[in-house]
């Protein structure tokens, strides 16, 4: 058990010496350029995760795109032109928000058709009332209800 033990707690150890590695130590020559270059990194996309801006995400190629994204801004780059960068060498799933565009119509257009698509599916449920089914018993069906309950009442 002891040996187990030792070793999950080498491979925690181990998993945390690597991620040390990744740790931005990017300097800024004012403050307002690190906080831009940090909501311009936190609005793109890794392409590797997928489900991670490249700030959240440990990957080592979103730890290279944040570097290269702080050396962009600290050049002075506007953040059209690294978002630009960014669109020409991963496309526009690196972005959170692609622009609407022929290739992106569908993305863009679906939920809407979707969702009226279910309102129309809804307004016809709610449409359409059933019949109502007739209540009267037939002769056959009558005379059999009596039959049963003539019976009820003897044995009671």
């Amino acid at each position: 058990m002891k040996k187990w033990w030792l070793a999950v707690m080498t491979f925690f150890a181990i998993s945390q010496l690597a991620q040390a590695e990744m740790v931005d130590t990017f300097e800024f020559s004012n403050p307002a350029e690190r906080t831009r270059a940090v909501a311009l990194a936190k609005s793109l996309r890794c392409p590797q995760c997928q489900n991670q801006n490249l700030v959240e995400s440990n990957s080592p190629i979103a730890y290279d795109l944040r570097i290269e994204v702080y050396k962009m801004v600290e050049a002075g780059s506007s953040n059209e032109q690294i978002i630009d960068v960014m669109t020409n060498r991963f496309g526009d799933f690196v972005r959170y928000n692609p622009p609407v565009k022929s290739t992106t119509l569908l993305l863009w257009g679906l939920p809407f058709f979707l969702l009226l698509l279910g309102a129309l599916a809804m307004w016809r449920m709610l449409r359409v009332k059933p019949k109502p089914q007739n209540s009267a018993l037939s002769a056959e069906q009558q005379q059999a209800l009596n039959s049963l309950l003539a019976k009820t009442d003897k044995s009671e």
